[in-house]
Parts: C-alpha cells; sequence; structure tokens
C-alpha cells in the first residue's frame, strides 16, 4: 500500500478540522468568517496557490480585509474538487535542503471551473465586491502570437468567444466580458495583474483586451483603456508539480489529509508595477513585495538569466538523461554551460535593476537551482518552448546580433529545442513534447527530411515563434545549424562540452 493510499482513510483537511492540525504547523493570522472575495483569480495552479495566495495570506495577517481569492480554473475540475471538500484551505511546504516548514493557507474561499459555467466567472468578476483580477494562465493561454504580441482571432477560443459571447473560453474573453458588465452597472473596472512570463506582461494583456473588446465594442474598449490598469508584474519563485510523495509527506505532517498540496522554495519574489485603479489592494508591500515605476529591468533580469537558464537546463537536461533541474545542474557540463551563457552572453547586453549585481544574482540562482529538496522535473519546464523561447532566449539573441556579438551558446539551447521537439530522444525513446506547436514543429520537421541545415532552416523560419527577421538572419542560422549538427553526431552533452569557455 503506497503511503498516499494509507492516508486517504485519515480525517480530511477543511474549516472544522483545522484546529486538530500538529502544533509545529503555521495556522491562518485572521479569520475568514464573512470575509469577500476582493480577488479573482484566472488559473488557480500551484504556482499561484504557493506565490499570490501565499503573498495576499500573509497580507491578511498583517492588515484583514476584503481580499479572499475566489479561483476559477479555465477548463479541468482537479483543482475545485481537490479544494471544495477543503473549504478552500490546502497546505503549503516550503523546503530546503535544511527541512521543510508547512503552513495552512486559507485566503482561498471557492473555486469555480469555467468550461462548467462561464456566466458564474463573469458574474464573479462583475461583482462589485471585485477590484483585483489575476491571472497565472501560462503563456499560451492568452490566445496570442507570442512573435508578435498580437491577439490570434483565428485561435479556437477566441473564435469560441465571439462566437458565443454569453459563454467565453478564454481568459481574455471572460475579462472583457465582465467588464462589458461592470461599465452597463457603472462600476469601476477592476486593476487586472498578469503573474505570468511575458516580457511588458501589463502592457501585452491591456493589448489583447482592446483588441477583443474593439471589435467587439468600440465604445467598451475606449472605457477600459481609459478607466482601467494593467500593471506589469514580475513573480518569482520555484515551484514544482506536486507528487503523491508530497501529499503523503504533507498529510503526515499535518495530521490531516490534503489533496491539495503545494511545495515551494524559501525565495520569493513579487514586482508590482504601481498603477491601480483605486489605492484599494492588500498590503502585499507590507509583506515583501515591491511596488515601482518601472518593473522592465526586473521582469528583464528574470526571464532572461533564470528562465532562460530554466530552458537551458530543461532542453539539455532532459536529452542528456537528467529527469530534474537539481541533477541537470550537478552534471558538471551542464552547470558549466549554464554559468558560461550568463557571464558570457546574458549578462553583457543586459541592464540590472537599480541596487543589483547581476553576477551575484546569477550566484544565488545557481545555488536556487541546486535546493535537493525541489525535484523540478526537466519535462515540465521544457513544456510550451514556443511561447517561451521569444522572452527568455530571443529577444537576447536579437539583441547580440544588432550589436554584431556571437549567439554561440544562445543557439545551443535552441538547437537543443529543436532536437527536443522532434519528438525522439537520443535512445530513440518517443518524448512526450507538450507544446500548443507539437505537431505543427513535428510536421516541420518531417518535411524538412534528415539534413540538419534543412531542418534548422525550416524550423526558424516559422515566423510565429522567430518573427519575421531571425529565420533569415544568417549569422544565426548558421550557429544553431553547426549546434544542431553537433548534436546528432555527437550526442547533446559531448556537443555542449565543446561549448565550454576554455
Amino acid at each position: 500500500m503506497t503511503p498516499l493510499r494509507r492516508m486517504m482513510s485519515g480525517p480530511r483537511l477543511n474549516t472544522s478540522t483545522l484546529h486538530s492540525a500538529a502544533k509545529n504547523v503555521r495556522l491562518l493570522g485572521y479569520d475568514r468568517a464573512g470575509m469577500r472575495s476582493g480577488i479573482v483569480h484566472l488559473g488557480l495552479g500551484a504556482f499561484a496557490r504557493a506565490h499570490l495566495a501565499e503573498y495576499t495570506d500573509d497580507a491578511l495577517a498583517r492588515a484583514p480585509g476584503d481580499w479572499g481569492i475566489t479561483g476559477v480554473s479555465l477548463r479541468r475540475p482537479h483543482q475545485r474538487d481537490r479544494l471544495a471538500p477543503q473549504d478552500g484551505l490546502y497546505t503549503a511546504i516550503q523546503r530546503d535542503g535544511s527541512g521543510a516548514q508547512a503552513r495552512i493557507i486559507g485566503c482561498v474561499q471557492r473555486v469555480l471551473v469555467a468550461r462548467e459555467a462561464p456566466p458564474a466567472v463573469v458574474a464573479a468578476m462583475a461583482d462589485p465586491a471585485c477590484r483585483i483580477v489575476t491571472l497565472t494562465v501560462t503563456e499560451k493561454g492568452y490566445c496570442h502570437d507570442p512573435a508578435s504580441g498580437r491577439l490570434d482571432f483565428a485561435h479556437p477560443d477566441i473564435t469560441a468567444d465571439f462566437a458565443h459571447p454569453a459563454a467565453p473560453r478564454s481568459a481574455i474573453g471572460l475579462i472583457v466580458a465582465a467588464l462589458e458588465r461592470r461599465r452597463a452597472a457603472r462600476l469601476l473596472p477592476f486593476t487586472v495583474v498578469c503573474c505570468d512570463n511575458l516580457p511588458q506582461n501589463g502592457r501585452l494583456l491591456a493589448r489583447l483586451v482592446d483588441e477583443f473588446a474593439r471589435r467587439r465594442n468600440a465604445q467598451l474598449a475606449d472605457w477600459i483603456a481609459a478607466a482601467g490598469a494593467f500593471p506589469s508584474t514580475m513573480v518569482d519563485r520555484i515551484v514544482p508539480a506536486t507528487t503523491d510523495a508530497d501529499i503523503a509527506a504533507a498529510s503526515q505532517a499535518v495530521g490531516l489529509l490534503d489533496l491539495a498540496v503545494v511545495v515551494h522554495e524559501p525565495f520569493r519574489q513579487w514586482v508590482i508595477e504601481d498603477r491601480f485603479v483605486s489605492t484599494a489592494r492588500p498590503a502585499w508591500e507590507e509583506v515583501g513585495a515591491q511596488f515601482v515605476a518601472d518593473v522592465a529591468p526586473y521582469e528583464h533580469m528574470k526571464l532572461r538569466v533564470l528562465n532562460a537558464a530554466h530552458s537551458a537546463l530543461a532542453y539539455l537536461g532532459y536529452l542528456s538523461g537528467r529527469e530534474t533541474i537539481v541533477e541537470a545542474v550537478s552534471d558538471s557540463i551542464l552547470r558549466r554551460f549554464v554559468l558560461d551563457l550568463w557571464r558570457e552572453e546574458i549578462i553583457p547586453v543586459l541592464t540590472a535593476p537599480p541596487g543589483i549585481n547581476l553576477n551575484a544574482y546569477s550566484d544565488r540562482l545557481m545555488r536556487r537551482f541546486e535546493n535537493p529538496a525541489i525535484l523540478h522535473r526537466t519535462w515540465q519546464v521544457a513544456a510550451d518552448g514556443s511561447q517561451k523561447l521569444s522572452q527568455r532566449l530571443l529577444d537576447t539573441i536579437r539583441e547580440r546580433l544588432v550589436r554584431q556579438l556571437p549567439v554561440t551558446r544562445l543557439a545551443h539551447v535552441i538547437a537543443a529545442w529543436i532536437r527536443y521537439v522532434g519528438g525522439i530522444d537520443e535512445a530513440a525513446k518517443p518524448i512526450d513534447v507538450r507544446d500548443p506547436q507539437a505537431a505543427a514543429l513535428r510536421k516541420t520537421l518531417d518535411d524538412a527530411g534528415q539534413a540538419p541545415e534543412e531542418r534548422v532552416a525550416h524550423v526558424i523560419a516559422l515566423k510565429e515563434i522567430f518573427g519575421a527577421d531571425l529565420g533569415d538572419n544568417s549569422i544565426f542560422r548558421a550557429a544553431v545549424t553547426e549546434a544542431y549538427a553537433a548534436m546528432l553526431e555527437h550526442g547533446v552533452r559531448d556537443a555542449t562540452l565543446a561549448q565550454l569557455a576554455p
């Protein structure tokens, strides 16, 4: 019998059993009774519950108010089905090499499933109590073209939203429908806070909402543009996917069965552009969030240093047989490659935020990657690469090409991605490629034949990923082709060894 199955017979975490949690577990620092939902969150996955919800829980303990969270799962009911029997309560486990600390998060009040009841989601956002809508729907959840940053009106969810406006499917459609209802009711719009890893994410989201709303109703779009607020943010915390072993360990530590556990590292950071519809918001700044005038330097730092390295370790690590990020950085070749990537190609063209030393920042990142208690799977990080490459790697490549600087190591990561999305690893085993462009990428590679130069040329010609510029850039194409050919001939790990600085 597995540890999880043994725990299934124990009492379930919920409001009535909370008092019996183990004494070393941190409980709520505020009273949930009577609290209303001032926040609606779209995309209630593990990251949101380990980051946004924890910040909000801390803020409620510091300054109580109506800042409960109504969580929304856009597609699947799993989170609702786990959290509803627990009255929204769940355990957050902080882990590092020295051990684990458990706390109960209580700010999630209910969970809705958009595909089951889109009107209920719209009504929650249109409710006067809702003053902030937050999102973690991943890069692909914005139904946009990553290369141009424009809304993809041919996306199935967007076409469905226009065909059935009373039952939106996309995050963009839900937001616009709720804002339309608030305008009709003469309410202020809510502030929309994007918490996904996208450059200038607030501005991007504002543009997508404007494009959608303008096609539906120009006056609505004008009202949103004039009265709404879409602050940009930078979020940072490593949150691996929860396993059965995590659930069993957390349930044992708490003394109550909890099927909605999240696990995270100690580090967290949240930088928010100080631009809201009103002054009403949780006391996030009192519990570590930074409100700044310009988020761009922080988001560039995180996307191009942390996320770029994460992608490099994911593709190179997976193809080298490393199942987790910590295994990948324990490989001396992969570790040295990432250090060279940072010092030689990324940091020299990056402007640091005020008061931050980028070399020290990258050193701290490596220590975070080395946390043996956080088993972040390379396969998980590798997902949705077609949506991530632009902000993580391609923008740095563009800047270096403009300055006539080499892009050897960055191109090596792109080559590893092309090798990965081919769907077959070096042991001739299939790769479960999770990417909205997976079928198109596989067809592109199949149509290209076997010659490395043709395979690379066909892939980087995909303008929806590489834009109109990189596919025609002979320097970039040559660098990726050389790296890809070396991987095919020598294997990924040996090809990476050849990339290391002397």
